[in-house]
């Protein structure tokens, strides 16, 4: 194939290029979850079918043809029991792309961390369900995996790889939330990601959470990411949270009405993630595969896949197709079709009833793009590629809110600081804003 004409078969057929792909690397997983998605087992080993290193790394190369400006979650199951890890991230962090590790956090001891770090990870990913021992280890379903993720979150620190955390809320530990917000404060975490699971695969055997919990914690998580200065707190897997976000300040910029930066759903749209076996799927809680990177390149199979176009021009039914923040939320789309085999069936999660107003529309893309001095344009590429677009257009839009027709690197310096707090910069903030994150690990 040649990866030459993925990019330019992208742009003429105007589908956008993926914000992240999460790549499952392996089945094999030191834990036992109840819930996980992937039905992952305790097994030291992967399974035979299970891409090679070369498969990967191909698949990588096509990934970065479409752009380069792609988040890869390298995960699992745990992908810390594959013993190629280091040389696959290498790989694609050779090529450009911003490269990620999810994971338990069992296996990062400051040795892994450092050889994660030579390879060019930029961070890693760390779910962590409790600040209960007990109840996390019950969650996981390994005696003393909370005291050895402990530990993997203090050899990230020491070693200073950049980290956030999973936090998986269910009625069980969602009075954790606040204590979970200040410990993800206390370890200098970039994120904190409040996932709310869909029962598919293990996981369809776990009640895990009831609308009524779920509306109370998403309305937590709404106010303490708009409310909280430097911690980055988003939800995950509850595009609703674009609504909340949108009722609470319609100025906020999170909301898709002011572009891409948290929420709603973006499987098959601008995410998409690949099985261990090279199955691609729109995201991890939708089974059904859309083709094989064994059999078709990867960027045929995001342009053309059926389903990834059905989700792209989606037509909603029940609440979700009559609800004015369809484009805003569109509501989870794994639910419905695992439940009722319906992609375009209502969030049934969603305990909002549409009131009857126009459908919220996103703003357009603003066409006069303003003049950027060397000094900004030397600032900005050194921001993660899959971050710069979003950057960009919130630095274009505060310059044309001053009257102004440049941006400087002070206008960036300016919004940092405003967003982070004086004296520094635009953190690598990995996993904050492509916003359909694989909740793995």
């Amino acid at each position: 194939m040649n990866l030459l004409s993925s990019k330019d078969k992208l742009k003429d057929s105007e589908v956008e290029q993926p914000f992240l792909i999460a790549l499952n690397l392996t089945r094999a997983c030191n834990q036992a979850c109840a819930h996980c998605y992937l039905d992952a087992g305790v097994r030291s080993t992967g399974e035979a079918s299970e891409l090679s290193t070369d498969e990967v790394r191909a698949c990588l190369d096509e990934i970065n043809a479409l752009g380069g400006e792609t988040m890869v979650v390298l995960t699992g199951g745990e992908p810390l029991v594959r013993p190629d890890l280091e040389e696959i991230a290498s790989h694609s962090s050779g090529l450009g792309l911003m490269t990620v590790i999810g994971t338990n956090g069992m296996m990062l001891t400051e040795d892994r961390v450092a050889r994660l770090k030579e390879a060019g990870v930029a961070g890693v990913g760390i779910s962590l369900d409790s600040l209960d021992p007990t109840y996390h280890d019950n969650f996981r379903g390994v005696l003393g995996a909370w005291e050895k993720t402990m530990a993997g979150i203090d050899a990230c620190r020491k070693l200073g790889l950049s980290h956030q955390l999973h936090f998986s809320v269910t009625d069980d530990n969602a009075h954790e939330l606040d204590e979970m917000i200040e410990f993800a404060r206390s370890t200098g975490a970039l994120v904190l990601n409040i996932f709310f699971l869909v029962c598919t695969g293990r996981g369809e055997k776990v009640t895990n959470i009831s609308a009524e919990t779920y509306e109370t914690v998403l309305r937590k998580v709404t106010q303490a990411a708009h409310d909280e200065p430097e911690l980055l707190i988003r939800a995950k897997c509850a595009p609703h949270f674009k609504r909340m976000a949108i009722e609470l300040d319609p100025d906020w910029p999170i909301t898709l009405a002011q572009g891409y930066e948290a929420g709603g759903c973006l499987a098959g749209t601008r995410y998409c993630r690949v099985t261990p076996e090279g199955q691609v799927t729109a995201c991890p809680y939708i089974e059904e595969t859309v083709g094989s990177i064994r059999d078709r390149s990867f960027a045929e199979i995001w342009q053309d896949a059926p389903m990834f176009k059905a989700l792209r021009e989606p037509v909603l039914e029940g609440r979700c197709g009559a609800c004015e923040y369809a484009k805003l939320c569109g509501g989870c789309r794994a639910r419905p079709l695992a439940r009722d085999d319906n992609l375009m069936g209502e969030d049934f999660l969603c305990g909002y009833e549409p009131a009857g107003g126009a459908v919220i529309q996103p703003l357009p893309e603003k066409q006069n793009a303003l003049m950027w001095t060397g000094g900004a344009e030397a600032r900005i590429s050194k921001i993660p590629g899959f971050l710069r677009r979003m950057i960009r257009r919130r630095t274009e839009d505060y310059v044309r809110g001053e009257g102004r027709a440049e941006v400087t690197a002070e206008d960036l310096h300016t919004l940092a600081a405003k967003r982070f707090g004086e004296g520094k910069s635009f953190k690598p903030n990995f996993l904050s804003n492509s916003d359909k994150v694989s909740p793995d690990g």
